[in-house]
C-alpha cells in the first residue's frame, strides 16, 4: 500500500518542541523554526499548529533548506493574517519574507483548477509566474500546503472533498510531476483518487492488503537473493522493496485493461548503485539470473523522460515464476526522481556529489512562459497556456541548428513557428521535417527536426483559427493569431465578419433580429461589435452559433395568445415536468436567476439546484446519474439570492466608503463582510456575502465595483 509517514500512524504530542523533536533536523533548521514559531500567536488553534508542522514534516522529507522550512511553518499563520510581514523581515531576513510573499502569490493556481475561461485575471497569473521563476521553493511549499488541505478535508462534506480533489488532480499533481517531485506527486494523486473514486480506491487497497504478508515475505527473500548476487559481483548497492501507489495501480489497470492479478509490478523493488556503469552491470546480473519480459523493459537512463526522470525498468520472473518489477538507478538519479527541483538545495548544501539536479532544465519552461506572457493581452490565454504546460504531455523537437523546443502533444508546424517568434508564425508559408515538406496539419513527434519556411510579405490566414481544420493546437499560437487580426483595420474585420455570419445564418435559417439575446449574452452592445470580433478572430464562431442552436428558448418566437407563466417554489425553482417541489440552492456554486441550472435529487432535502458548470455537481452525477433532474427558473421570481463576491483593491482612504456607496445605490443587502489588508503590497481584499435578485443585477454590480478607483478585481466566488 501507499507509504505513510510515521507521524500519521501514532498519537502526536500537541507541544511545538515535542513535535519538532520527532523530526531529525539540523541545528540550523531547528533554530530557524524556533525563530519562526516566536513570531506566531502564543496559543494558536491546534488545527493551525498541526497544519504548520505537517508542512514542515513534508518538506523535511524532501531535505529542503532551513529558509523553506521556516517559511512553510509561517504560511498558515501568514495567510490567516496572524503574522506581520515586517516582523518576518526584521527577525528572519528579507529572503524569507520574499519567499512568504511568493507562497501567497501561488494562491492563483487554485483558481486555474476550478474557474472557467476568462475568470482569472492576467495580472494575478503574471505575479504568480514571477514568484515561481524567482524562487521555485514557493511552488514546493504550495504543494505541501495542498497535501495538508487534502488530509484536513478527509471528514468534511463530500462537496468540499471533491472540489479539493479535482483541483489536485487537474493542477497540483501534474505540476509536481512537471517539476519532477515524485515524492509529492504520488501522495497528491493517491489522496485525490481516494476522494474522487472512493469505491475503486477501497477495492484496490483491499486487494493489496489481502496478500500483504505473503507479498512482503516473498519480497524479503527476493531482496536477499539480489543483494547477494550484486555483492558477489563487487557492486555496492542498496536493494529494497518499494511501496505501491494505489493511483498508479489504477492507472495501469485502466490503460492496459488489466485486472489486478494481471499486473506485473505488484511486487516491486529498487536497486540504487553508485555509478551509471553499475546500473548496466546490475541489469546484466538480474537478467542472467532470472528470465525477463522484453516488452516490459525501458531504459530511461539512456533516454530520460521529458521531466528529466532517469532509471532502468525491467520485469523478471522470480522464484515460483512470480513477476517482480525492478528499477535500477544511481543515488543521484534517485534523489532527482523523488525530490525534483527540491534536490537543488541538497546539491547547493553539498549533501550530494555529482553534476547537479538538472534544476535549470526543470524550470526552463517557466522562464519561457514568463517571457511569452509579455506578448499576451488576454489573461484567459495565459491561463490556458499555463494549464497546458503543466497538464498536457509534451513533445520535444529540434531546429536545424539543434536547438530544442518543447510543445504540447498534438502541436503542428504552425504551433512551432509561433513558439519561435510571433513574426515567424505570421510569415510562415510552409515547413519541412527532416528536409521533407509537410502540411500544416502534420502532428509533430518527439525527435522531429523541423525547419520553418517564411516569406517577407506573408500574413496569417483566418482558416488557421478554425479548430475543425487542425492547423494549430496550442493556445499560445491561437492567442498570437487573434492578436494579429485585432490589430487590423476595423472596417476590414467588420466586412469579413459580416460575410462569415451571413453565410452561417443562411444555413441555419436565422435572422439578425433573432440574435439579439445571444449578443447580450456574449457582452456585445450591438451586432457590428459581434461581426468585428468574428472577423478579427476574437470570438469563436462555433461557440456563438452553438449557443444559438442549443438555446432556442432564449430566441424571440412568434406566439399565438399569451403564454402561461411558470410558477415555482419560494426559491423561484420549477422542476420541469413535475411542478413545484421543495428545493434549495446549492452552497458550492450559489446559482442565481439567469445562470444555467440543473437539479439533483438528494436524500431527505428535496432538490439541490446547481449551476450546470459546477464541478461538485459533475462529480456527484458521475456517481448517481439517475438523480439528475431538469429544473428552470420561475417567470415570477421574488426571492433574493445569496452570493459571495471578492474585491481586491489598492488600500486607500475612502475605499470602504466608495464600495458602500455602490452597494447602497444598487440596493444590495450585505449579509457579511470580511476585510484583509496587506500593508507591504498596500492591498485590501474584501469577501462579502450579499443578496441579489438575478444574474443581470449581479453583473451590473460587478461592473460598478470594477469602476471604483483602485479596484483590481471584483468577481463572483465559486
Amino acid at each position: 500500500m501507499v507509504a505513510t509517514r510515521q507521524s500519521h500512524q501514532q498519537q502526536l504530542p500537541a507541544d511545538f518542541s515535542a513535535r519538532l523533536s520527532l523530526l531529525a533536523l539540523s541545528d540550523e533548521k531547528l533554530t530557524r523554526l524556533q525563530q519562526a514559531h516566536g513570531l506566531c500567536p502564543t496559543e494558536p488553534a491546534p488545527e493551525m499548529l498541526n497544519n504548520a508542522i505537517e508542512m514542515v514534516e513534508i518538506l523535511a522529507d524532501l531535505n529542503l533548506d532551513a529558509e523553506s522550512l521556516a517559511t512553510a511553518y509561517l504560511t498558515p499563520y501568514y495567510l490567516a493574517g496572524l503574522v506581520d510581514i515586517d516582523k518576518v523581515k526584521s527577525e528572519l531576513g528579507e529572503s524569507i519574507a520574499l519567499l512568504l510573499n511568493g507562497v501567497e502569490q501561488m494562491a492563483t493556481i487554485s483558481t486555474l483548477a476550478h474557474q472557467g475561461k476568462g475568470n482569472v485575471q492576467i495580472d494575478n497569473i503574471r505575479r504568480m509566474l514571477l514568484a515561481m521563476v524567482e524562487d521555485v521553493r514557493a511552488v514546493v511549499i504550495k504543494l505541501a500546503e495542498q497535501i495538508c488541505h487534502l488530509r484536513a478535508v478527509k471528514n468534511a462534506d463530500e462537496d468540499e472533498r471533491v472540489i479539493a480533489a479535482k483541483a489536485t488532480a487537474n493542477i497540483f499533481a501534474p505540476l509536481a510531476n512537471r517539476l519532477g517531485i515524485g515524492q509529492l506527486k504520488w501522495e497528491l494523486e493517491d489522496l485525490s483518487f481516494r476522494y474522487l473514486h472512493p469505491e475503486m480506491y477501497k477495492k484496490i487497497a483491499k486487494q493489496l492488503a489481502d496478500k500483504r504478508l505473503d507479498r512482503e515475505a516473498y519480497m524479503e527473500n527476493m531482496v536477499s537473493l539480489v543483494s547477494d548476487k550484486l555483492s558477489a559481483a563487487g557492486i555496492n548497492a542498496q536493494v529494497y522493496g518499494r511501496p505501491k501507489h494505489i493511483y498508479s495501480i489504477y492507472k495501469k489497470m485502466s490503460q492496459k485493461n488489466y485486472e489486478f492479478d494481471q499486473l506485473f509490478d505488484i511486487r516491486a523493488m529498487r536497486i540504487v548503485v553508485d555509478e551509471i556503469q553499475d546500473c548496466y552491470a546490475a541489469l546484466g546480473i538480474v537478467h542472467t539470473s532470472w528470465r525477463h519480459l522484453p516488452k516490459e523493459f525501458d531504459d530511461y537512463v539512456a533516454t530520460p523522460k521529458q521531466n528529466g526522470y532517469q532509471s532502468i525498468h525491467t520485469v523478471v520472473f522470480g522464484p515460483e515464476g512470480k513477476t517482480v518489477e525492478i528499477q535500477i538507478r544511481t543515488e543521484e538519479m534517485h534523489q532527482d526522481a523523488e525530490l525534483g527541483v527540491a534536490a537543488h538545495w541538497m546539491y547547493k548544501e553539498g549533501a550530494l556529489p555529482g553534476r547537479g539536479s538538472g534544476y535549470e532544465q526543470k524550470i526552463s519552461w517557466l522562464r519561457k512562459l514568463l517571457q511569452w506572457q509579455e506578448e499576451v493581452v488576454d489573461g484567459s490565454d495565459l491561463a490556458d497556456e499555463l494549464k497546458n504546460q503543466v497538464v498536457e504531455d509534451r513533445v520535444y523537437v529540434f531546429t536545424p541548428k539543434g536547438d530544442i523546443f518543447d510543445l504540447p502533444l498534438g502541436a503542428t508546424p504552425l504551433d512551432f513557428a509561433y513558439y519561435i517568434h510571433s513574426n515567424v508564425g505570421h510569415r510562415c508559408v510552409g515547413a519541412k521535417v527532416f528536409g521533407k515538406i509537410v502540411p500544416f496539419t502534420y502532428k509533430l513527434s518527439t525527435g522531429d527536426q523541423i525547419e520553418i519556411l517564411t516569406q517577407k510579405n506573408a500574413s496569417p490566414s483566418r482558416d488557421w483559427l478554425n479548430p475543425s481544420l487542425g492547423y494549430i493546437h496550442s493556445s499560445r499560437a491561437r492567442s498570437k493569431i487573434h492578436h494579429w487580426f485585432k490589430q487590423q483595420d476595423r472596417d476590414k474585420n467588420l466586412q469579413a465578419g459580416k460575410e462569415i455570419l451571413d453565410a452561417q445564418l443562411a444555413k441555419l435559417d436565422l435572422t439578425y433580429k433573432q440574435l439579439e439575446p445571444a449578443i447580450e449574452r456574449f457582452n456585445f452592445k450591438e451586432i457590428d461589435d459581434l461581426m468585428v470580433a468574428i472577423g478579427a478572430g476574437d470570438i469563436r464562431l462555433n461557440q456563438f452559433l452553438n449557443f444559438v442552436q442549443d438555446k432556442p428558448e432564449e430566441l424571440p418566437k412568434l406566439k399565438i395568445g399569451t403564454p402561461r407563466k411558470k410558477r415555482g417554489d419560494k426559491n423561484g425553482i420549477v422542476v420541469d415536468g413535475v411542478g413545484s417541489l421543495m428545493s434549495h440552492v446549492a452552497k458550492c456554486c450559489q446559482p442565481v436567476p439567469g445562470d444555467e441550472i440543473v437539479g439533483y435529487i438528494t436524500q431527505g432535502r428535496g432538490i439541490a439546484v446547481h449551476r450546470t458548470d459546477c464541478d461538485a455537481f459533475a462529480h456527484i452525477c458521475e456517481l448517481h446519474p439517475e438523480r439528475e433532474i431538469a429544473v428552470s427558473w420561475s417567470d415570477e421570481i421574488q426571492s433574493a439570492y445569496a452570493i459571495t463576491v471578492r474585491i481586491e483593491a489598492h488600500d486607500r482612504q475612502g475605499l470602504i466608503r466608495d464600495i458602500s456607496s455602490v452597494l447602497a445605490n444598487e440596493k444590495v443587502n450585505v449579509l457579511s463582510m470580511n476585510v484583509q489588508t496587506n500593508d507591504e503590497r498596500a492591498v485590501a481584499i474584501f469577501e462579502m456575502k450579499i443578496e441579489v435578485s438575478d444574474l443581470s443585477a449581479m453583473n451590473r454590480l460587478l461592473t460598478k465595483l470594477h469602476q471604483i478607483e483602485g479596484v483590481f478585481e471584483a468577481k463572483r466566488q465559486h
